[in-house]
């Protein structure tokens, strides 16, 4: 009596149509998690745009229009912060049923680290570098140059600020994502590592605003020590590349 055997869910084909129905509900779940902590953090909204507005002392605006649109704004913008990880988890989902069993184990991890990341790096930058940026960038004010700032540029500029430093900080992770892919070794970073220190801090007095030491240190330190980081992850990726191979 011939077996019969069963198929891997994986190898069988999904209709198109069932795709894009997962795909739709996906993102209605995400759009209505960021909606409703928007609603949540919209009665907080005076006391953040006071503890935003604290490096300048006071923010104005310079249309009837851009007090109340700068509220809705930054909420959205915090809603999505807040909702992120639950967004990420509605990504995770549609994702790992194409996924193969190894694969499922390693993404997680990543979407987990990557979020913590990048939380980190815009902490970093709200709490460290926007402070000492516009002390100095303010000290160039004088009795015929009145600073004046607007609220909507300068919200823009805190935001940019924030998601640049959310994404350098996610450097080890994207010397991991190469290594795996053999297109960065750990042998190079080490050889590089003087290049890439000489560079990381040629790229610290460019964009820290201060002329002095400690502002580009503020900088410089925390990227050699995710450059460090990245070696060390590349490390441990070969390493359990060679592993594998042994075994097999």
């Amino acid at each position: 009596m011939k077996k019969k055997i069963k198929k891997n869910s994986i190898d069988e084909p999904v209709p198109l149509l069932v795709h894009l129905s997962e795909l739709r509900k996906r993102i209605i779940h995400s759009l209505i998690a960021i909606i409703l902590c928007s609603i949540i953090m919209w009665p907080f909204m005076n006391k953040v745009l006071e503890s935003l507005a604290r490096p300048l002392g006071k923010l104005v605006f310079i249309s009837p229009f851009e007090a109340f649109w700068i509220r809705i704004k930054l909420s959205f913008f915090l809603g999505l912060i807040l909702s992120l990880p639950f967004v990420l988890f509605q990504i995770w989902n549609f994702i790992q049923k194409g996924l193969l069993p190894r694969e499922k184990r390693f993404i997680l991890p990543l979407t987990i680290s990557s979020l913590f990341l990048f939380y980190l790096g815009g902490l970093f930058a709200y709490f460290l570098i926007l402070p000492v940026g516009m002390k100095f960038l303010l000290s160039y004010g004088s009795e015929t140059l009145v600073p004046m700032i607007s609220v909507s540029r300068y919200l823009s500029f805190l935001l940019c600020l924030v998601f640049s430093f959310g994404l350098i900080f996610e450097l080890p992770l994207v010397v991991g994502f190469l290594t795996s892919f053999g297109i960065l070794k750990s042998d190079g970073l080490k050889r590089n590592r003087k290049v890439a220190i000489l560079g990381i801090f040629i790229a610290a007095a460019a964009l820290t605003p201060g002329p002095d030491i400690f502002s580009q240190l503020l900088l410089a330190v925390p990227l050699l020590i995710l450059y460090e980081i990245g070696i060390l992850v590349s490390k441990f990726i070969e390493r359990r590349r060679c592993g594998k191979n042994r075994s097999t």
